[in-house]
Protein backbone atom coordinates (compact mmCIF):
# COMPACT_ATOMS: atom_id res chain seq x y z
CA UNK A 1 0.00 0.00 0.00
CA UNK A 2 1.39 3.56 -1.23
CA UNK A 3 -0.05 6.71 0.68
CA UNK A 4 0.45 9.81 -0.94
CA UNK A 5 -0.51 13.46 0.20
CA UNK A 6 -1.18 15.68 -2.84
CA UNK A 7 1.01 19.39 -2.83
CA UNK A 8 -1.49 21.41 -5.37
CA UNK A 9 -5.19 20.53 -4.48
CA UNK A 10 -6.19 22.95 -7.18
CA UNK A 11 -4.20 21.38 -10.14
CA UNK A 12 -5.00 18.26 -8.41
CA UNK A 13 -8.76 18.63 -8.65
CA UNK A 14 -8.24 20.20 -11.89
CA UNK A 15 -6.75 16.93 -13.34
CA UNK A 16 -9.39 14.95 -11.16
CA UNK A 17 -12.58 16.61 -12.34
CA UNK A 18 -12.06 17.94 -15.76
CA UNK A 19 -9.02 16.67 -17.37
CA UNK A 20 -9.02 12.88 -18.64
CA UNK A 21 -6.25 12.05 -16.18
CA UNK A 22 -8.27 9.90 -14.23
CA UNK A 23 -10.92 8.86 -17.11
CA UNK A 24 -8.93 5.12 -16.48
CA UNK A 25 -10.64 4.22 -13.46
CA UNK A 26 -14.10 2.90 -12.65
CA UNK A 27 -15.95 4.77 -9.76
CA UNK A 28 -16.51 2.14 -7.14
CA UNK A 29 -18.03 4.44 -4.60
CA UNK A 30 -18.08 8.39 -3.78
CA UNK A 31 -19.20 10.38 -1.04
CA UNK A 32 -19.38 14.34 -0.57
CA UNK A 33 -19.98 16.03 1.78
CA UNK A 34 -20.65 20.25 1.62
CA UNK A 35 -24.00 21.39 3.17
CA UNK A 36 -25.04 17.62 3.18
CA UNK A 37 -23.67 14.38 1.76
CA UNK A 38 -24.10 12.92 -0.99
CA UNK A 39 -23.20 9.01 -1.86
CA UNK A 40 -22.61 7.38 -5.10
CA UNK A 41 -22.76 3.54 -5.76
CA UNK A 42 -21.08 3.18 -8.51
CA UNK A 43 -22.48 -0.10 -9.34
CA UNK A 44 -23.75 -0.24 -12.77
CA UNK A 45 -27.44 -1.45 -13.14
CA UNK A 46 -27.60 -2.88 -16.11
CA UNK A 47 -31.74 -3.63 -15.40
CA UNK A 48 -32.17 0.36 -16.15
CA UNK A 49 -31.08 -0.16 -19.67
CA UNK A 50 -32.93 -1.04 -22.48
CA UNK A 51 -31.96 -4.56 -24.56
CA UNK A 52 -31.17 -2.41 -27.50
CA UNK A 53 -28.90 -0.24 -25.56
CA UNK A 54 -27.05 -3.22 -24.14
CA UNK A 55 -26.46 -5.07 -26.98
CA UNK A 56 -25.47 -1.64 -28.91
CA UNK A 57 -22.39 -0.94 -26.96
CA UNK A 58 -23.78 2.12 -25.14
CA UNK A 59 -23.61 0.51 -21.88
CA UNK A 60 -19.87 0.16 -20.48
CA UNK A 61 -18.94 -3.51 -19.87
CA UNK A 62 -18.24 -3.29 -16.34
CA UNK A 63 -19.44 -4.06 -13.63
CA UNK A 64 -19.04 -0.16 -12.07
CA UNK A 65 -19.51 2.94 -13.93
CA UNK A 66 -16.25 4.58 -15.56
CA UNK A 67 -15.14 7.71 -13.88
CA UNK A 68 -15.68 9.86 -17.16
CA UNK A 69 -18.90 9.37 -16.78
CA UNK A 70 -19.25 10.10 -13.16
CA UNK A 71 -16.99 13.02 -12.57
CA UNK A 72 -19.02 15.89 -14.07
CA UNK A 73 -21.80 15.15 -11.65
CA UNK A 74 -18.99 14.77 -8.99
CA UNK A 75 -17.72 18.43 -10.38
CA UNK A 76 -21.04 19.96 -10.30
CA UNK A 77 -21.48 18.49 -6.67
CA UNK A 78 -17.76 20.28 -5.19
CA UNK A 79 -17.65 23.38 -7.27
CA UNK A 80 -18.65 26.80 -5.85
CA UNK A 81 -17.34 29.51 -3.51
CA UNK A 82 -17.05 27.09 -0.53
CA UNK A 83 -14.86 23.95 -0.12
CA UNK A 84 -16.30 20.57 0.60
CA UNK A 85 -16.00 19.33 4.52
CA UNK A 86 -14.57 15.98 3.24
CA UNK A 87 -15.26 13.57 -0.36
CA UNK A 88 -13.96 10.39 -0.58
CA UNK A 89 -13.79 8.65 -3.94
CA UNK A 90 -12.58 5.05 -4.58
CA UNK A 91 -11.17 4.08 -7.92
CA UNK A 92 -10.67 0.73 -9.73
CA UNK A 93 -8.32 0.54 -12.61
CA UNK A 94 -10.19 -0.42 -15.73
CA UNK A 95 -9.89 -4.51 -15.69
CA UNK A 96 -8.89 -4.75 -19.10
CA UNK A 97 -5.75 -2.36 -18.08
CA UNK A 98 -5.26 -3.74 -14.89
CA UNK A 99 -4.54 -7.02 -16.34
CA UNK A 100 -2.14 -5.74 -19.33
CA UNK A 101 -0.40 -3.87 -16.34
CA UNK A 102 0.04 -7.06 -14.86
CA UNK A 103 0.97 -9.06 -17.57
CA UNK A 104 3.67 -6.70 -18.81
CA UNK A 105 5.00 -6.93 -15.30
CA UNK A 106 4.99 -10.78 -15.22
CA UNK A 107 3.35 -10.61 -11.98
CA UNK A 108 3.87 -13.58 -10.71
CA UNK A 109 0.22 -13.81 -9.05
CA UNK A 110 -2.69 -14.45 -11.92
CA UNK A 111 -4.30 -11.49 -13.38
CA UNK A 112 -7.56 -13.53 -12.70
CA UNK A 113 -6.56 -13.69 -9.12
CA UNK A 114 -7.15 -9.64 -8.92
CA UNK A 115 -10.41 -8.49 -9.07
CA UNK A 116 -9.24 -4.97 -8.92
CA UNK A 117 -6.20 -2.42 -8.67
CA UNK A 118 -7.73 0.20 -6.26
CA UNK A 119 -6.88 4.01 -5.85
CA UNK A 120 -8.88 5.97 -2.54
CA UNK A 121 -9.13 9.62 -2.78
CA UNK A 122 -9.84 11.51 0.71
CA UNK A 123 -10.21 14.94 1.18
CA UNK A 124 -10.74 15.85 4.74
CA UNK A 125 -11.44 19.47 4.52
CA UNK A 126 -7.95 20.34 4.41
CA UNK A 127 -5.58 17.97 2.64
CA UNK A 128 -6.06 15.19 0.15
CA UNK A 129 -4.28 11.70 0.02
CA UNK A 130 -4.16 9.01 -1.77
CA UNK A 131 -3.61 5.59 -1.09
CA UNK A 132 -3.52 2.24 -3.19
CA UNK A 133 -4.68 -1.11 -2.59
CA UNK A 134 -5.24 -4.64 -4.34
CA UNK A 135 -8.20 -6.63 -4.04
CA UNK A 136 -7.53 -10.01 -4.39
CA UNK A 137 -10.20 -13.10 -4.78
CA UNK A 138 -8.32 -15.28 -3.04
CA UNK A 139 -5.59 -15.13 -0.57
CA UNK A 140 -1.74 -15.07 -1.33
CA UNK A 141 1.43 -14.38 0.93
CA UNK A 142 2.65 -12.47 -2.21
CA UNK A 143 3.15 -8.60 -2.07
CA UNK A 144 4.52 -8.56 -5.69
CA UNK A 145 0.63 -6.62 -7.04
CA UNK A 146 0.79 -4.31 -4.71
CA UNK A 147 4.36 -3.21 -5.57
CA UNK A 148 3.58 -3.36 -9.09
CA UNK A 149 0.46 -0.64 -8.54
CA UNK A 150 2.18 1.07 -6.00
CA UNK A 151 5.13 1.75 -8.78
CA UNK A 152 2.71 2.36 -11.59
CA UNK A 153 1.14 4.72 -10.29
CA UNK A 154 3.67 6.28 -8.69
CA UNK A 155 5.06 7.14 -12.08
CA UNK A 156 1.87 7.84 -13.75
CA UNK A 157 0.63 10.78 -11.57
CA UNK A 158 4.29 12.31 -12.08
CA UNK A 159 4.09 11.80 -15.98
CA UNK A 160 0.66 13.91 -15.09
CA UNK A 161 2.84 16.40 -13.28
CA UNK A 162 0.68 15.90 -10.04
CA UNK A 163 2.56 16.54 -7.51
CA UNK A 164 2.76 14.65 -4.38
CA UNK A 165 4.08 13.91 -0.98
CA UNK A 166 4.99 10.09 0.21
CA UNK A 167 3.67 9.37 3.93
Amino acid sequence: MLALQINSMKQFMSQLLTAETFDIFLLSEAAITTSHTVTIDGHLNREFFSEEELSSGQVPNYDYMPWSNLKGLCFQLIKGRRTPLSFKFVLYLKPDLAEKLLLRENCSVPSDQISALVLNIRFDGTKAVLTTGTAQRSFTLSREPDEIWDRTLSRYLTQKGIDTLQL
